[in-house]
């Protein structure tokens, strides 16, 4: 496994480690669950955290693309690191698009997704690129 493979995975877990606690109704890293909606969620009149299905799937989605880093290649794990790329590529643009910063207006959602959120997916999608281009 290479450097950039361990820390893709390591990063990807904590992010898939915290939608697992929001799918179980642990509001972390805040304890208040409207506090969360406006950082995480970001969207004019969002009240409440989406519910445990969402929160699952995408932790689910998240262990997958992890168990494809760590597989052997094949065309399989290629086109889901390629899928899984691509949508964390494009999620990471969307922070600087006005149609995304029109959707998701409230702070502090708004300047995390500019500071944080968007330039971490835009990595990640680009890292999990690389790794599938080597």
């Amino acid at each position: 496994m290479t450097w950039l493979e361990l820390i893709l995975c390591v990063v990807l877990a904590a992010i898939a480690i915290l939608h697992t606690a929001w799918a179980i109704g642990l509001w972390v890293p805040l304890r208040d669950e409207a506090r969360l909606v406006r950082a995480v969620v970001g969207a004019q009149g969002a009240t409440r955290m989406p519910g445990p299905i969402p929160c699952a799937l995408v932790a689910s989605g998240l262990l997958v693309v992890i168990m494809s880093i760590i597989a052997d290649p094949s065309a399989i794990r290629s086109v889901i690191l390629i899928g899984a790329g691509a949508v964390l590529t494009v999620r990471g643009a969307l922070a600087w698009i006005p149609f995304w910063r029109r959707m998701t207006p409230v702070e502090p959602f708004a300047t995390l997704d500019r500071r944080v959120f968007g330039p971490l997916c835009f990595l990640l999608g680009v890292g999990i690129l690389v790794v599938v281009a080597t």
